[in-house]
Protein backbone atom coordinates (compact mmCIF):
# COMPACT_ATOMS: atom_id res chain seq x y z
CA UNK A 1 0.00 0.00 0.00
CA UNK A 2 1.47 2.95 -1.42
CA UNK A 3 2.60 5.89 1.70
CA UNK A 4 0.49 8.99 2.53
CA UNK A 5 2.13 11.84 1.92
CA UNK A 6 0.96 15.14 3.40
CA UNK A 7 0.22 17.98 0.78
CA UNK A 8 2.14 20.99 0.62
CA UNK A 9 1.06 24.03 2.87
CA UNK A 10 0.16 26.86 1.11
CA UNK A 11 2.66 30.28 1.36
CA UNK A 12 -0.12 31.72 3.96
CA UNK A 13 -0.03 28.89 5.84
CA UNK A 14 3.21 28.78 6.33
CA UNK A 15 3.12 32.18 7.15
CA UNK A 16 0.42 32.19 10.16
CA UNK A 17 2.45 29.08 11.43
CA UNK A 18 2.85 29.76 15.07
CA UNK A 19 5.97 27.54 15.15
CA UNK A 20 7.77 28.44 12.48
CA UNK A 21 10.25 31.39 12.40
CA UNK A 22 9.10 32.99 9.58
CA UNK A 23 5.74 31.97 10.66
CA UNK A 24 2.74 33.92 12.55
CA UNK A 25 5.43 36.42 14.75
CA UNK A 26 7.38 37.72 11.89
CA UNK A 27 4.03 38.07 9.63
CA UNK A 28 2.41 40.02 12.43
CA UNK A 29 5.48 42.12 13.15
CA UNK A 30 6.11 42.80 9.16
CA UNK A 31 2.07 44.01 8.99
CA UNK A 32 2.36 46.21 11.98
CA UNK A 33 5.67 47.64 10.11
CA UNK A 34 3.89 48.25 7.48
CA UNK A 35 0.77 49.28 9.03
CA UNK A 36 2.63 52.07 10.56
CA UNK A 37 3.92 53.29 7.22
CA UNK A 38 0.51 54.15 5.98
CA UNK A 39 0.51 57.49 8.54
CA UNK A 40 4.01 58.72 7.82
CA UNK A 41 3.00 58.31 3.80
CA UNK A 42 -0.14 60.34 3.99
CA UNK A 43 2.12 63.09 6.42
CA UNK A 44 4.76 63.05 3.50
CA UNK A 45 2.48 63.43 0.88
CA UNK A 46 0.55 66.33 2.84
CA UNK A 47 3.67 68.15 3.18
CA UNK A 48 4.76 67.70 -0.57
CA UNK A 49 1.95 68.96 -1.27
CA UNK A 50 2.03 72.25 0.80
CA UNK A 51 -1.82 70.76 1.92
CA UNK A 52 -3.46 73.73 3.31
CA UNK A 53 -4.56 72.94 6.43
CA UNK A 54 -1.54 70.71 7.62
CA UNK A 55 0.73 74.02 6.79
CA UNK A 56 -1.87 76.92 8.28
CA UNK A 57 -1.80 74.47 11.61
CA UNK A 58 1.57 74.26 11.55
CA UNK A 59 2.16 77.33 10.97
CA UNK A 60 -0.42 78.92 13.77
CA UNK A 61 1.02 76.27 16.70
CA UNK A 62 5.10 77.58 15.52
CA UNK A 63 4.14 81.19 15.71
CA UNK A 64 1.91 80.60 19.01
CA UNK A 65 5.30 78.45 20.53
CA UNK A 66 7.98 81.49 19.24
CA UNK A 67 5.89 84.49 20.85
CA UNK A 68 5.58 82.45 24.13
CA UNK A 69 9.20 81.91 24.18
CA UNK A 70 10.67 85.24 22.98
CA UNK A 71 9.93 86.87 26.43
CA UNK A 72 10.68 83.90 28.33
CA UNK A 73 14.43 82.86 28.00
CA UNK A 74 14.62 80.94 31.49
CA UNK A 75 12.02 78.71 29.67
CA UNK A 76 13.81 78.56 26.52
CA UNK A 77 17.21 77.66 28.40
CA UNK A 78 15.49 74.93 30.20
CA UNK A 79 13.86 73.79 26.90
CA UNK A 80 17.07 73.49 25.11
CA UNK A 81 19.01 71.36 27.61
CA UNK A 82 16.00 69.12 27.67
CA UNK A 83 16.70 68.72 23.46
CA UNK A 84 20.51 68.91 24.05
CA UNK A 85 20.39 66.22 26.67
CA UNK A 86 18.20 64.36 24.92
CA UNK A 87 19.21 64.60 21.68
CA UNK A 88 20.73 62.09 18.77
CA UNK A 89 24.25 62.08 20.12
CA UNK A 90 24.02 61.26 23.65
CA UNK A 91 21.00 59.07 22.95
CA UNK A 92 22.92 56.91 20.49
CA UNK A 93 26.01 56.87 22.87
CA UNK A 94 23.75 55.40 25.11
CA UNK A 95 22.52 52.99 22.90
CA UNK A 96 25.88 51.66 22.39
CA UNK A 97 26.89 51.46 25.79
CA UNK A 98 24.01 49.25 26.92
CA UNK A 99 24.60 47.36 24.26
CA UNK A 100 28.42 47.30 24.69
CA UNK A 101 27.23 45.75 28.24
CA UNK A 102 24.78 43.27 26.87
CA UNK A 103 27.16 42.36 24.72
CA UNK A 104 29.71 41.40 27.51
CA UNK A 105 26.87 39.54 29.49
CA UNK A 106 26.48 37.29 26.84
CA UNK A 107 23.73 39.01 25.02
CA UNK A 108 25.39 39.25 21.83
CA UNK A 109 22.30 39.03 19.33
CA UNK A 110 20.46 41.53 21.77
CA UNK A 111 23.49 43.93 20.84
CA UNK A 112 23.29 43.63 17.54
CA UNK A 113 19.46 44.56 17.17
CA UNK A 114 20.01 47.64 19.16
CA UNK A 115 22.88 48.95 17.10
CA UNK A 116 21.36 48.36 14.18
CA UNK A 117 18.15 49.77 15.12
CA UNK A 118 19.79 52.88 16.38
CA UNK A 119 22.01 52.68 12.94
CA UNK A 120 19.11 52.55 10.75
CA UNK A 121 17.41 54.89 12.35
CA UNK A 122 20.13 57.84 11.97
CA UNK A 123 20.53 56.66 8.34
CA UNK A 124 17.05 56.70 7.20
CA UNK A 125 16.22 59.65 9.30
CA UNK A 126 19.16 61.58 7.24
CA UNK A 127 18.02 60.49 3.96
CA UNK A 128 14.49 61.47 4.31
CA UNK A 129 15.48 64.97 5.22
CA UNK A 130 17.73 64.62 1.73
CA UNK A 131 14.60 63.58 0.06
CA UNK A 132 12.19 65.69 0.94
CA UNK A 133 14.16 69.13 1.83
CA UNK A 134 11.58 70.93 3.58
CA UNK A 135 12.60 74.33 5.20
CA UNK A 136 12.81 74.74 8.25
CA UNK A 137 10.49 77.45 10.58
CA UNK A 138 12.19 81.30 10.23
CA UNK A 139 11.93 83.72 12.54
CA UNK A 140 13.18 87.14 12.33
CA UNK A 141 14.34 86.64 16.24
CA UNK A 142 14.65 83.14 16.70
CA UNK A 143 15.53 81.62 20.16
CA UNK A 144 17.34 78.73 18.86
CA UNK A 145 18.49 77.06 15.41
CA UNK A 146 19.45 73.96 14.06
CA UNK A 147 21.05 72.88 10.77
CA UNK A 148 19.60 71.03 7.40
CA UNK A 149 16.34 70.23 6.05
CA UNK A 150 13.37 69.82 8.67
CA UNK A 151 11.29 66.72 7.63
CA UNK A 152 10.97 64.52 9.54
CA UNK A 153 12.51 65.44 12.86
CA UNK A 154 15.74 63.68 13.66
CA UNK A 155 15.77 64.32 17.13
CA UNK A 156 11.71 63.30 17.23
CA UNK A 157 12.63 59.78 15.29
CA UNK A 158 16.27 59.44 17.25
CA UNK A 159 14.54 59.57 20.68
CA UNK A 160 11.41 57.35 19.80
CA UNK A 161 14.14 54.56 18.16
CA UNK A 162 16.37 55.08 21.58
CA UNK A 163 13.64 55.07 23.80
CA UNK A 164 12.25 51.75 22.20
CA UNK A 165 15.60 50.31 22.39
CA UNK A 166 16.74 51.19 25.95
CA UNK A 167 13.23 49.74 27.39
CA UNK A 168 13.21 46.48 25.61
CA UNK A 169 16.78 45.94 26.49
CA UNK A 170 16.63 46.91 30.20
CA UNK A 171 12.98 45.75 31.20
CA UNK A 172 14.42 41.88 31.60
CA UNK A 173 16.51 43.25 34.23
CA UNK A 174 13.44 43.65 36.53
CA UNK A 175 12.49 40.29 36.76
CA UNK A 176 12.64 38.77 40.20
CA UNK A 177 12.94 42.26 41.58
CA UNK A 178 10.55 43.50 44.51
CA UNK A 179 7.74 45.88 43.07
CA UNK A 180 8.65 44.69 40.00
CA UNK A 181 5.42 46.04 38.62
CA UNK A 182 6.45 49.79 40.06
CA UNK A 183 10.04 49.79 38.19
CA UNK A 184 8.47 48.72 35.14
CA UNK A 185 5.72 51.52 34.84
CA UNK A 186 8.62 54.21 36.01
CA UNK A 187 10.83 52.70 33.02
CA UNK A 188 7.37 53.09 30.42
CA UNK A 189 7.24 56.67 31.82
CA UNK A 190 10.73 57.59 31.50
CA UNK A 191 10.67 56.20 27.72
CA UNK A 192 7.62 58.53 26.95
CA UNK A 193 8.83 61.22 28.32
CA UNK A 194 12.01 60.94 26.47
CA UNK A 195 10.46 60.29 23.32
CA UNK A 196 7.77 62.83 23.54
CA UNK A 197 9.33 65.73 25.60
CA UNK A 198 12.03 65.48 23.04
CA UNK A 199 9.87 66.13 19.51
CA UNK A 200 7.72 68.49 21.71
CA UNK A 201 11.08 70.48 22.58
CA UNK A 202 11.49 70.81 18.78
CA UNK A 203 8.81 72.75 17.76
CA UNK A 204 8.82 74.78 21.15
CA UNK A 205 12.11 76.17 19.91
CA UNK A 206 11.24 76.90 16.73
CA UNK A 207 13.27 74.68 14.71
CA UNK A 208 10.42 72.58 13.69
CA UNK A 209 7.32 72.05 12.30
CA UNK A 210 4.67 70.00 14.18
CA UNK A 211 4.29 67.65 11.40
CA UNK A 212 7.98 66.98 11.42
CA UNK A 213 7.73 65.91 15.02
CA UNK A 214 4.65 63.64 13.82
CA UNK A 215 6.49 62.17 11.02
CA UNK A 216 9.87 61.58 12.81
CA UNK A 217 7.77 59.30 15.46
CA UNK A 218 6.14 57.45 13.35
CA UNK A 219 9.03 56.27 11.33
CA UNK A 220 10.59 55.98 14.54
CA UNK A 221 8.03 53.20 15.57
CA UNK A 222 8.49 51.91 12.16
CA UNK A 223 12.43 51.56 12.21
CA UNK A 224 11.63 49.32 15.59
CA UNK A 225 8.85 47.09 14.11
CA UNK A 226 10.98 46.82 11.26
CA UNK A 227 14.31 45.65 12.99
CA UNK A 228 12.66 43.53 15.78
CA UNK A 229 10.83 41.54 12.77
CA UNK A 230 13.79 40.67 11.52
CA UNK A 231 15.36 40.14 14.47
CA UNK A 232 12.81 37.64 15.84
CA UNK A 233 12.97 35.81 12.71
CA UNK A 234 16.83 35.94 13.39
CA UNK A 235 16.18 34.49 16.99
CA UNK A 236 13.38 31.71 15.70
CA UNK A 237 15.76 30.00 12.94
CA UNK A 238 18.00 29.43 15.97
CA UNK A 239 15.43 27.74 17.82
CA UNK A 240 15.37 29.99 21.26
CA UNK A 241 12.26 31.50 22.64
CA UNK A 242 11.90 34.57 21.10
CA UNK A 243 11.09 36.02 24.14
CA UNK A 244 14.52 35.48 25.79
CA UNK A 245 15.91 38.63 26.83
CA UNK A 246 19.20 39.50 28.62
CA UNK A 247 19.71 35.73 29.66
CA UNK A 248 20.56 34.90 26.02
CA UNK A 249 23.90 32.77 25.97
Amino acid sequence: MPLLTEAPRTWWARRLDPQSSLGLRLTLAASAAALILIPFSVIAMLVISAWWPLRSVDERLAHSLHSFAVSRPGWVDAVQTWTDVFGPGPLRIAVVVAAVLLFLRGSRRVALWAVTTITAGGLLGFLLKLLFGRDRPDFLDPVSSAPGYSFPSGHSMTAIVAAAVLLLMLLPLTDGLPYRGVFRGLMWALALAIAVGTGLSRIALGVHWMSDVLGGWIIGIAVVAATTAAFETWRGASHRPVTEGLDEA
